[in-house]
Parts: structure tokens; sequence; C-alpha cells
């Protein structure tokens, strides 16, 4: 056993410092101000830096010719290393890194003085008998710990010992089941006395666990500890003080999330049934987007599972289309296309001993060796026997990318589905190339899926290279967020999922993947009853990825219409999702450069209310929208906590509530309760039924100003690359309350030619009608008939009822521009 706990030498490199203990060594980086990494080994010497999940280096790495076109060479603060009573300290401009010399331990502190992080003094770092590797953390009594990546249960993981392990949890419980198939070693540690936030992320990819306060020793008070089964304690502090900071600065670490295609946010059929049909697979997918219409459902994407590959003996193998399910998969494509669906099929990275490809394979050099290295390793996978590829090397990387655009993106695909990507090869010594580096399995294998998304999106751009690829992955590590859209999975049908499933989302978002969902209705288990159908579509619309999946093992197939009577509830929350695409479009802009969450924990926009911290189940769509879903069987009415700090308007009922107060409210089948924030601006579009064939050239604006805002509308054509050519337009959209009106300012940036020809507001009046409404320097017609506004093309109209003035006017496209809206009194009785 070794246990760092004294300090014998230290050497300051100008760029970085060494640090010599008595157990382990490090080496220190102040990346940035916000980030400090320290890297600590209990070898001889520090292995060769390579890291997959990093976008922003001080250092050469061996995967800096992969990622050359994602990551940013930096150079380190300038070390300054300073003598104190008890060891040094060392400055980023924002914390200070203490090192104390006997015992040992790091610790950071604030410009404010307080004490962010500190290790376990006389435990800070050991390595066990087993080789396992520990580091111990301080924890007070007011901490609160978010993200962890893909969990179950609720949102603050204090309490709970995790494990680190992709694999494959068919039928997981989202309250309890652990591991999952994500694997996110980060978490933010919320100190609630001091409102205090900061993260660690931990670079290793080995098998590891986070223990947060579950194991106590008397003799060591409390504590939390991170324990990985190999590899580097490679710990990145991520510096706050907010939630929202910290989830931007680990994103500037790891990457931001891809700008996938706009109808990426539309609903996405998809049930394993029809692929497993004996034949005329293709005639039923049709038929069921045909249905959708039919039925005044939109729908712009099909997951195709992998019963497409069947063969013969009824495996699957991955690349090869079945003929009779698919008998001309180009047709079927294209057919799909002019019904404006994307098709997104289904790739496994396990590739049976028996499929035809194998051979091709093998000389290629593609897949995971043996220990030994002389022969490619096979381990059990679904249907038999397989080998797996290794997206480590070019070899792997190569012969899967032209698989890619021989069989699929040849006939017209533009979207993969990564599934069974955990790569659960049992044998941890099993090799890969790690392009150069040669590893074991068991250093890399979370990150192979991510590569697996990296290397389909590639093979895209090299077949087209203006094609925007839909990337959708269900396992993945740190930085996944790049390449993919994810799922959590193959869930359970259960009351307790629909519920349970919203922290693990919100969990993800905190960890830097803000592009995720699980499959709505459940794809494990029987057919929902009707009322947790309704239920689970009613919350699904919120998620990133929107998709009800199916697996039913009752022989039945969970579709929108498959209860009639009920089916009117699906179709109304499913328009609704579309109504409020141009605001998941601009949240989606905002993660990709950002970093922000699209749905969020409350904590996350309400830091100072200490009432929301533990609360798992309503969520903030962006920074506007409170969601509180009817996720319980049998409800008539809703306890809903309103976040203090301003105060919320029922979109139902158009009645304002202050903040900092539990509400109850009615709820039926038909309910989604929302509420706006005051503050707020939320721009939607009435009437899209397809985002691959519909124009949002009517864009209807929500503003509630009783405090300013601003936001910032994002467009762009939605479908290729022109907008990293600088082909998008940015419109600020701001208003202000002022003494006797609201204004609200547009203003432009980008070279993207907007579609939008009509715009409208709906600004809430919560006390006064408007007396005028000008626009750019002139006054608009006011309009008191309903009936000829809604005929009008320009105008504004005060709609009592909701307490909204509507305003509509034709696009002014060429310039930036000023809404006035006059609350003044005009006085109709004084002479």
């Amino acid at each position: 056993m070794k246990v760092s706990s004294k300090l014998l030498n230290v050497t300051d490199h100008h760029d970085y410092l060494d640090v010599a203990t008595d157990g382990a060594q490090f080496r220190v980086y102040l990346l940035d101000e916000n980030i400090i990494r320290i890297r600590g080994t209990f070898d001889q010497e520090f292995a060769p830096e390579e890291s997959y999940a990093l976008v922003k280096t001080a250092w050469d790495d061996a995967a800096d010719d992969l990622l050359a076109d994602e990551r940013q060479r930096v150079t380190p603060i300038a070390i300054d290393l300073k003598t104190t009573d008890d060891g040094y300290t060392v400055n980023n401009g924002k914390y200070t890194l203490h090192i104390h010399a006997d015992p040992f331990y790091f610790e950071i502190i604030d410009e404010n003085g307080h004490v962010v992080h500190k290790d376990l003094a006389k435990r800070s770092f050991v390595q066990d008998n087993l080789g396992r590797s520990f580091h111990y953390s301080s924890m007070g009594d007011h901490d609160k710990f978010y993200g962890f990546g893909e969990k179950s249960g609720k949102l603050n993981k204090f309490k709970r010992r995790m494990r680190m392990h992709n694999t494959d949890s068919l039928g997981w419980n989202a309250k309890k089941s652990d591991p999952l198939y994500k694997m996110i070693p980060f978490y933010i540690d919320f100190d609630t006395q001091a409102n205090l936030a900061s993260g660690l992320f931990y670079n290793n990819m080995y098998d590891s666990v986070f223990d947060m306060d579950c194991e106590h020793s008397n003799y060591w008070l409390r504590y939390s500890y991170f324990q990985c089964d190999g590899g580097d304690l490679d710990v990145f502090f991520i510096g706050g003080p907010t939630i929202k900071k910290v989830v931007e600065h680990y994103t500037d670490l790891t990457g931001k999330t891809a700008m996938m295609p706009l109808p990426s946010l539309g609903y996405m059929g998809s049930t394993m049934f029809y692929t497993e049909l004996d034949e005329h697979s293709d005639d039923a997918i049709l038929d069921f987007v045909d249905t959708c219409k039919k039925n005044g459902i939109p729908c712009d994407g099909f997951f195709l599972s992998s019963g497409y590959t069947s063969g013969e003996d009824g495996k699957r193998y991955v690349f090869n289309w079945n003929k009779k399910r698919f008998p001309d998969p180009a047709k079927f494509v294209a057919e799909l296309k002019k019904r404006g669906v994307l098709l997104a099929p289904n790739i496994k990275p396990g590739i049976l001993t028996t499929n035809p490809i194998t051979p091709e394979f093998q000389q290629k050099n593609a897949y995971v060796k043996t220990a030994d290295g002389t022969a490619d390793e096979i381990d059990q996978y679904w249907g038999g026997p397989a080998h797996f590829v290794d997206f480590t090397s070019p070899n792997g990387r190569d012969a899967w990318g032209q698989k890619i655009i021989d069989a699929l993106a040849s006939i017209g695909i533009t979207s993969l589905w990564n599934d069974n990507n955990e790569f659960e090869i049992n044998d941890d010594s099993a090799t890969v190339d790690a392009d150069g580096v040669h590893q074991t399995i068991g250093a890399v294998k979370p990150i192979m899926s991510t590569l697996m998304a990296k290397t389909g999106i590639n093979a895209l751009k090299q077949y087209d290279p203006n094609v925007r690829p839909y990337s959708i992955n269900r396992a993945g590590f740190a930085g996944i967020q790049r390449y993919a859209q994810t799922w959590a999975g193959d869930n359970y049908t259960s009351w307790t999922n629909v519920k349970y499933n919203i922290p693990t989302i919100l969990g993800m978002g905190l960890s830097g993947v803000a592009n995720q969902g699980c499959d709505i209705g459940g794809f494990d288990g029987p057919l929902p009853e009707p009322e947790l159908f309704v239920r689970w579509v009613q919350n699904g619309i919120f998620q990133p990825r929107f998709s009800i999946h199916s697996c039913n093992n009752d022989n039945t197939v969970t579709e929108p219409w498959t209860y009639p009577a009920y089916t009117k509830y699906i179709r109304a929350a499913i328009k609704l999702r579309y109504t409020l695409v141009p605001y998941f479009y601009s949240l989606l802009y905002e993660a990709s450069t950002k970093g922000s969450p699209i749905m969020r924990p409350l904590v996350y926009e309400f830091q100072d209310d200490p009432n929301v911290a533990e609360e798992s189940f309503e969520f903030m769509l962006g920074s506007s929208l409170l969601v509180a879903n009817v996720v319980d069987k049998g409800q008539t009415e809703k306890d809903v906590y309103l976040p203090a700090g301003c105060r919320w308007l029922d979109l139902k009922t158009a009645q304002y509530y202050d903040g900092g107060q539990t509400i109850t409210v009615p709820v039926d089948l038909s309910s989604i309760p929302m509420f706006l924030r005051t503050g707020s601006i939320v721009p939607r579009s009435f009437g899209i039924d397809n985002l691959h064939n519909d124009v949002i050239d009517h864009l209807n604006v929500l503003v509630e100003a009783s405090q300013d805002v601003d936001f910032t509308l994002y467009e762009d054509d939605g479908v290729t690359n022109d907008y990293k050519q600088g082909q998008s337009l940015r419109t600020k959209l701001s208003a202000q309350a002022t003494a006797d009106g609201v204004t609200i300012d547009v203003a432009r940036e980008g070279d993207y030619p907007t579609q939008v020809k009509t715009m409208e507001f709906e600004v809430c009046c919560p006390t006064m009608a408007p007396l005028s409404v000008n626009l750019a320097g002139r006054d608009l017609p006011r309009f008191l008939n309903a009936a000829k506004f809604a005929d009008a093309e320009e105008g504004w109209y005060f709609d009592g009822e909701k307490r909204q003035v509507i305003i509509r006017y034709a696009n002014l496209t060429a310039q930036n521009y000023q809404l006035g809206i006059n609350f003044s009194i005009k006085d109709l009785i004084s002479i």
C-alpha cells in the first residue's frame, strides 16, 4: 500500500510544477483561471499523455493529430511559486492552490478566502495492494453533489456510491439501477451554506467508483472518494462560483454540444416490431409515417432497429440489408425523404464471427486484439461470439468508415444510430492500438463508443462534405456531446421510470451532455397503460431527443395512436413540441457555444434559493419555462414549487404567482403545467408539421418583461455545414420595462438570410393594456375586433383573457429596430 503523507520536493518548470511525495508524484498545470490540473501517478514516471476527452490542453498529447480540428492548445498560466509556513502556494488569478507539506494534501481557496476543495489530510492519495488508486476529499455538512453522467435516482447524489462502467442495462430501473450505459467521471460540489459550486473531473477511463459520504469512518470524519482500477489520478479542478459557470468551464475542457440538424428536434418514430416482420418492413414503416400524417401527428425521422441487418440465420450482421424486409433500400430511403423523414439505421460495433464482412476486417487489422496481441479478441455479444472494432486504431476507423459510406451514405443516409457499443469485453487485458500508444481495453473501454460516433460522422462528411450528420449514441465517455445526441438506453415501462428519467437527463445536462433523452413509453416491458403513455409523452416532448420507442414483451407496439380515445392528448403534446422548435434550436445553439443544458434542474437557474437544491422532478426548459409535469398515477391536483427571485405566470390560467412558494393547481389528463418566468423571451412557431419540408416563416415571440431580459434567437439552414462558414443569423431580442411601457430591441448578427416573413410578439400586460404600439418610429394600427385582426398583415390587438398584446408585422430584414409598447393612460373623461 502506498500513501502520500509527506511532501518531499517541489520543482518549478515555469509552465508546470512537479510535486514529489512519499507516495505518488504529481504534475500541476494552471490551465486557465478556472481550471487547475493535478495529475498524479504512483509509478516511477508519468505515462505518455493521451486523452480523447480533452479539447483544451497545454501539453503534447498522442491524440493531437486525431483531434486537430477540435483541440485548442493554450499556454498555461505561468507558475509563481510561493513558500508558506507549511508548504507552498500557486495562484491562477482566481484560485490559490495550497500544497501542504506534513501532512501532505492539496487545498484550493477562492479569491474571497473560501475553501472550495480540500483533500483528506493523511489520506489524500492512496494506492492499495490490488493496484487501485484512491483520491479522498474532505466534505462539510452542507454539500450537494450533482452530475456523474448517466445515473439513476434523484438529482443530488449525496450518500450514494456509484460505479463508473459502461454496460448494457436492458430494463433498467431509473430509481435504483447502477451502472448504466455512459461513464462520465465528473461531478459538481455545491456548498449550500457558502452558496459556492466547483467541480472535479477525473480524466481516467478505467472502471471506477465514486463514494459520496456513503462510506463513513469515525477516524476520518466526513469524506468522499474516487477509486479507479488503474491509470493516473488525473484530476481537473473546475471553478465556479455558480453551477452555471462550472458547467461552462467543464465544457471548455471536454467540448460543447454538437450542433445537430434542425429536424433532429422533431418526433422520431421507432419500434423494433417493424424490422422483425417476415417481409416488407419497408412498407410497414412507410405506412407508419403516412398514419402519423393521417392522425395529424408531426414526424421527422425514424430510428431503424437492427432487424434490417438480419441474415438468413436471424442474426444481426451489421451493414447487411435483409432484402426480404427491404428489397430496395435506396428507394426506401428516397420515399422517406419525400415524406420529410430521415432514416437513422442501427449499427453495432460487435461484428459476429459469422458475419460475411469478418474476414475483410481481419485483413485490415481492424479489431481489438488478444492480451498477447497475436489474434483478434473474441467475446460474447448479442447473437453469439464476436470481434470488436478498435476505434482507437486508424485501421479500425478506416474500415468502419468505408462500410458506412458503401452501405449507408451511398444510398442517401445521413444519420446514424450507434447502438450496443458499451464494449463489454470481459478480458480487460485485451489490447488496442490507442493511436500508437498501445493500451489494454480496460484502460480505454468507454472511449470506444465516443470514437465510434466520431468515426461515423467523419465518414458521412467524407462522402458529402456539406452534410450535417445526425448521430445518436447509447454509450459514451466525457466529451461524447461533441459528436452525438444520446439516449439512456433500454428503460422499462413503469411509472417509476417516467418520473426518475427526469433527474437522469438533468444529471447528464450538468455533466456536459445537453442533447439527451430517454425512450418514451418505455422500451422493455409491457405496453404502457393509457394514462401512463399520455403522461410519458407529455413529459417526453421537453426532452431534446424525443422518440417513442418500444420492444414490448406482450406482443404489442407502442405508437401514438395505440389508444384511439387518447390520441388527441398525444397529438396535442407533440404539436406543442413543434411549436417550441425555434426555442429548442436556439437552446441547442446555446449548448453548442456555452455548454448550457437544454433541460435544466431548478438549482442551475436558481442557485440562490435553498429550497431547490434537492428538486429532481420539476425542471426548466432553457431559462424561461418551468415545467412541472404530472408523473404520478391518478393525480387530480399537482403541487408546484415556484423558485424565489422572480414571479411566475401560469400559461394555462394567465395568473401570476410570487416565487418562493408552493402552489397547488388542478390537473386533468390534458394538463402540462408550465410557468413562464418574469423576464423571459420564448420564440415559437405555430402550424409546423414537418421540419424538413415546412418553412418557419411565421415567428411568434412570447415576452414577459417585468424584468429586463434578452435572448438570442438562432437561425441557419438547419441541414448543412454552411453555418460553420458564417451562414447563420443570431437575432438578439432585448426587452426592457420603462416608466410607461416596454421596449423591445431587435439586433441581428450574421449572414444567413432569415426565412421569417411575418413577426408576431405576444407581450404580457399584467396590469394595463397598451395605448399605442410603435414599430421603428411609426405607430401600428390597433384592432378591437379579433376576427379582423386575424386577417390583418399588420397591427396589434389586446387579448383580455390572456392579458397579452399581440403585435404583427412583416419582418424587417434589412435593419435593426425597436418595438415600443406604450402603457400611458388615455383620459376619456376629462375635458
